[in-house]
Parts: C-alpha cells; structure tokens; sequence
C-alpha cells in the first residue's frame, strides 16, 4: 500500500488508537465536495459527513458541524444552540482545527472544538467523513461518529 499523507496518516494513527476497524481510504479524485467524494466511493450524497465550520463570535472558539452531504447547514439553527457565528477562513481552520479546508476530519483536532452532528445523518447506516486530506476517507457508521466526537446531535439543516 503506497503511504497516506502526512496529514491522513495522522488519522489513521488515531483511528487505530481508539479501535476503528476500518481503514483510511485514498481517492483517486479529489473529495473536496460531497459530490466528488460520492462519486469516488459510488454512495448516495447523503453519506457523505461533510465538516463544516464556523467562527463563533463570543468567543473566537471554531465551531464544526458534521453534516450530512446532502444537507445545507442552516447558520441560524447552528447560532442558536452555540451562539452568533461568523465566517472561517482557511487559515482559521487550519491553524483552530489542524486540517486544510477540503480534508477537514471530525476527529483529531489541534484545539478544543464545538461540535454539532446533524440528526439526518443519524438514519443512514454508515456515513464517509474526511481523513485530513482532500483524497482521503474513513468509513464509519452515525453512532461511531457520535461516539468518538462526543457532539451533541442537532437539526442543523436548513429546510425548504
């Protein structure tokens, strides 16, 4: 098997840690969207945990939602649980969560983290997140997510 990256490899250290039986998985095509990494990995949009995140105001403090692929992240509802939001530019993230924009992995993070999981994907059966890396991907079912992100479940998704 040919090396992950630096930044999956520390991924895959960490789901090893903590017991994860499934592998980190590299995509020949770019995962940055939900699209792209459903296309890569033949599933539905829907199974996609896409991280979002958020600057909150209060505070500075980074704020990520795992939302469903399918799923637009409704700003209002997030701000009403955690506070007024703002804008995350690239830098913040990285330098907040300790991944680039694109690979950003809801578990690892270089800083304490707020977090929020969208109740949808709770109804799938397994989901795909980011492995810290744009090509890379762990698979896991909603309640490992739950489980090793310790994040409150939330309706989060902006409904039409």
């Amino acid at each position: 098997m040919d090396k992950l990256p630096e930044s999956a490899q520390r991924v895959a250290d960490l789901l090893t840690t903590i017991g994860h039986d499934k592998p980190v998985v590299m995509l020949p095509e770019t995962g940055k969207t939900s699209a792209e990494a459903a296309a890569g990995l033949g599933c539905s949009v829907a199974e996609i945990a896409k991280s979002i995140v958020f600057r909150r105001l209060s505070d500075d403090a980074a704020v990520m939602v795992v939302a469903s692929g399918s799923n637009r992240v409704d700003e209002n509802k997030v701000a009403a649980i955690v506070g007024p939001l703002g804008k995350a530019d690239a830098r913040f993230v990285k330098e907040r969560i300790g991944y680039a924009i694109g690979g950003v992995c809801p578990i690892g993070h270089v800083g304490k983290t707020v977090m929020l999981i969208d109740e949808d994907l709770l109804q799938l059966t397994n989901v795909w997140a980011a492995a810290g890396h744009p090509h890379a991907v762990f698979n896991l079912t909603p309640k490992q997510l739950v489980t090793m992100t310790a994040a409150p479940v939330a309706d989060v998704a902006l409904r039409a």
